[in-house]
């Protein structure tokens, strides 16, 4: 799929479940992996995962595209159209879009190991680090106590 069947496709969906034009541009940018697609506040464009549609179908990329659209329509509204906003929230529920795409295989394994764990002192809740960090510079995030850093025990990848 090219990027013009995209913008035909989101222009289709924006008309179909939102009762409003799509204006602005829609493309692939397959360096998106992690995340199934983007909307941008300042250009109102949107980019969608191709490795999505390849790998999880149509079916899962139109999902993602009402999200991107929940997105883009709350905020030329003036509306919350950011994830932890109830407007968005409901719009996503009415549309039937997804809250999280599904993630790509073989993501899990370009994951950085947790290397490290800041524990509580005071009351032992622990964070996990990936790169080592200066405990002194942090408290912990229940009970404000002091934090002390651990190196992770390694987890067995079978």
């Amino acid at each position: 799929m090219e990027d013009r069947e995209l913008q035909s496709w989101v222009e289709r969906v924006s008309l179909e479940f939102f009762d409003q034009p799509f204006l602005h541009k829609a493309s692939f940018n397959s360096r998106l992996r992690a995340t199934g697609g983007r909307y941008f506040t300042k250009s109102h464009n949107i980019e969608i995962s191709p490795h999505q549609l390849e790998v999880h179908g149509a079916e899962e990329t139109e999902a993602i595209i009402k999200h991107e659209l929940c997105h883009y329509h709350l905020h030329l509204q003036g509306r919350g159209y950011q994830h932890r906003d109830a407007d968005f929230r409901s719009l996503l529920v009415q549309v039937g879009a997804t809250r999280h795409c599904r993630p790509l295989p073989g993501a899990e394994a370009r994951r950085l190991p947790v290397k490290y764990l800041l524990v509580c002192a005071d009351c032992g809740m622990s964070y996990p680090r990936k790169r080592r960090t200066d405990p002194r510079k942090y408290a912990c995030g229940r009970c404000r106590g002091k934090l002390r850093l651990f190196q992770a025990k390694p987890q067995n990848r079978s």
